[in-house]
């Protein structure tokens, strides 16, 4: 009886055709000869439309209520996690208007935010390391965390949230790197070159939470503002609570906005992102050095799992080279640094 042999290119060709025919048979037969890929997902392509549209307007919505709109901005970087949780379920559904209108947050999220998803440091030379970081008034490890930030390198390092009791713990476990310092209420400046012109900013508290200094660099005199704003809530009967965050940060960026040295530096946790409209007064004539040479997001806050960027340093004159987190500390906060360009 004759015995019928295939070549490997034949094994091969019958192989690729198989493969093929599966192919079209999940993608293309299933598909296209489905009558509900249109109408099924319906749902899905309202909630891509509902995120693309939050991102396009997040500046219109309005804080009459709760301060709805400063809350979105707070966290409007997460709203791209529903991209690919729509998209798993569009195809689940083998709803093709979904897949199609999930373009548009796609889209609309890279537009805002695929910028920071790959880092931007210039790789050029710097003339000046800056670190902030807020200890947390609570800090079991005063000693361990101070010694943890140092040992980053920053010529400049701003502490808030210092506690009365720790101040001194800060003091000598920082002495040896940093010989100029100064405290003004539950902030402190440290500093490798002289300071001059330290004094609290009042930023309309009752209490000092916010101060500058003059710091005179072998490359020139730099205006250093340390600034820790108050905190905000987020509570089911009164919604996004910051009124008191928003009025100090009107009242720092007013005196920010009469600095008489041209090169600005603000270092603290501004309790806010840079997307919230309610610190335009600040933002509105500062840069951030993570948007301008960060490495991704720069979340730093909660430090367990950070996922808003409330932790600022922020440029007038000054230009940013490079920007990044630090390692954890004892704090609920990640420290934060930049190098800058005089």
């Amino acid at each position: 009886m004759a015995q019928a042999h295939m070549t490997d290119t034949e094994r091969g060709s019958s192989g690729a055709e198989h493969s093929g025919s599966g192919v079209r048979r999940l993608f293309g037969g299933r598909w296209r000869g489905d009558r509900g890929i249109w109408r099924r997902g319906i749902v899905l392509a309202a909630l891509a439309a509902l995120i693309a549209l939050t991102m396009v307007v997040h500046a219109q919505i309005p804080n009459r209520i709760g301060n709805l709109g400063s809350l979105i901005e707070t966290f409007l970087p997460w709203l791209g996690v529903g991209i690919p949780v729509l998209l798993v379920l569009a195809l689940l559904r083998r709803s093709a208007t979904a897949l199609i209108v999930l373009l548009l947050p796609t889209v609309v999220w890279l537009n805002l935010f695929g910028g920071l998803v790959t880092g931007k440091a210039s790789g050029g030379g710097s003339d000046l390391m800056v670190a902030t970081h807020n200890v947390n008034a609570q800090n079991p490890d005063p000693v361990g965390t101070a010694k943890e930030v140092a040992a980053q390198g920053a010529d400049v390092l701003a502490l808030e949230e210092l506690a009365p009791s720790q101040v001194s713990a800060y003091t000598q476990a920082l002495a040896s790197t940093y010989p100029y310092h100064s405290v003004q209420g539950t902030v402190g400046l440290w500093s490798k070159y002289p300071l001059s012109g330290t004094e609290p900013v009042d930023i309309r508290l009752g209490w000092v939470r916010a101060m500058r200094s003059t710091v005179t660099t072998p490359h020139g005199k730099i205006a250093v503002y340390v600034a820790h704003l108050p905190s905000v809530r987020v509570k089911l009967n009164a919604g996004f609570t910051a009124s008191q965050r928003d009025e100090s940060a009107d009242a720092l960026g007013e005196a920010i906005a009469h600095e008489p040295l041209p090169d600005v530096v603000l270092l603290g946790d501004l309790n806010g992102t840079m997307n919230d409209r309610s610190l335009n007064a600040v933002t509105a004539q500062m840069r951030s050095t993570q948007g301008a040479a960060g490495d991704g997001f720069g979340f730093s806050w909660p430090a367990a799992f950070p996922m808003a960027r409330i932790d600022q340093i922020m440029v007038k004159g000054a230009e940013p080279v490079s920007s990044w987190t630090l390692p954890r500390t004892s704090s609920d906060h990640l420290p934060i640094a930049a190098r800058l360009k005089l």
